[in-house]
């Protein structure tokens, strides 16, 4: 395993960071493809022992039963001192904004309720999951300082956002001494690559992690044509993401499986090894042991230059998808794919 720093922050992380959105109880949140706990449990311990100590999970990923899922494991497998633990915090709902419940109240309640879950007294990263049009971005940024200045979070980072959005949100934080976001998660792969627009450019700019989530564009980077699973299946999710590019996108696909056979390796090592050449660390879901050590494989592939234009040389622009295109003010009235019974406290 690498390992290398949080963008601006102390933390030092693998190079993988083990997406827990995949663990929780079935049918208690969003998704039917989940894993139990004896085996989410399993994963963890491999993901440690190849090395991983950074993992990412939600409290709006099943029920928060991810979250707790994550911190037995860590707490009777790992050191607390040894991995570094995210999870992120939704937007208020509008049960919370019809009670006169406030941004900074809403942080601070969300953060307690995840470190219930957790079972821990701090994160080391708290994300805000998506962005809130009906909270000012002051009480965000002022709530999640006080998050950092109360030792219940180390550092702060954010998810599903636009370039500006976090160039105008770390802008307030330096005017009014409140903490910066160190890191973002987007939506990012081999047949997503919108963040190369704007995002990936701040980010250089200004050290700014980018542990981009979906690397394997839900399980289609990582098989070839005809080849399924029950998470393919099932996670309608995904379908809503990506079937509408299904054709376009089996080009690169195919150019994956070209450069697995000629490396006589997985397709997940090709497609993360080419990530691995752009981002920090990807969050990488595994429901399966085989998952999490092909993720750490590709960590040791490098590609060469003509390869790795091999694999981008069909792209072609993509319409947002998922959180992303609900990132208006409109849209996020509707109810999005984390809204329901994801937050209850």
């Amino acid at each position: 395993m690498q390992y290398t720093k949080l963008g601006n922050s102390g933390l030092n992380i693998s190079r993988i960071c083990m997406g827990c959105m995949g663990f929780g109880e079935p049918g208690n949140g969003q998704h039917s493809w989940t894993v139990d706990e004896a085996h989410s449990r399993e994963i963890i311990k491999k993901g440690l022992e190849l090395g991983v100590n950074f993992f990412d999970t939600a409290i709006a990923y099943q029920g928060g039963t991810s979250e707790q899922y994550l911190g037995r494991a860590i707490r009777d497998i790992a050191k607390r001192d040894d991995v570094v633990i995210a999870t992120k915090f939704l937007p208020r709902a509008n049960e919370e904004m019809e009670a006169g419940i406030t941004g900074q109240q809403h942080i601070e309640r969300m953060l307690d309720k995840s470190l219930l879950n957790l079972g821990m007294d701090y994160v080391d990263l708290y994300i805000y999951h998506m962005w809130d049009y009906n909270t000012p971005l002051y009480d965000i940024m002022e709530g999640l300082s006080n998050a950092v200045k109360s030792g219940k979070t180390r550092y702060i980072g954010i998810s599903n956002c636009f370039a500006y959005q976090l160039a105008q949100a770390n802008a307030l934080a330096e005017k009014e001494g409140f903490a910066k976001f160190v890191s973002v998660q987007g939506h990012y792969n081999l047949i997503f690559r919108e963040e190369e627009r704007e995002m990936a450019q701040l980010c250089r700019e200004k050290n700014i992690a980018m542990t981009p989530y979906s690397p394997l564009a839900g399980g289609r980077l990582s098989r070839r044509s005809g080849e399924t699973s029950k998470r393919l299946q099932e996670d309608s999710y995904a379908h809503l993401k990506y079937d509408a590019t299904a054709g376009q996108d089996g080009i690169i696909i195919d150019h994956v499986a070209q450069l697995a056979d000629k490396y006589g390796v997985s397709m997940t090592e090709i497609s993360l090894a080419w990530l691995l050449t752009k981002v920090t660390a990807p969050v990488v879901g595994a429901t399966k042991l085989r998952h999490i050590e092909g993720a750490v494989k590709a960590v040791e592939l490098t590609l060469t230059a003509d390869e790795l234009a091999f694999l981008e040389e069909s792209y072609v622009p993509h319409h947002l998808v998922g959180v992303m295109a609900q990132n208006t003010p409109a849209a996020a009235k509707d109810k999005h794919v984390w809204s329901v019974g994801s937050q209850k406290i």
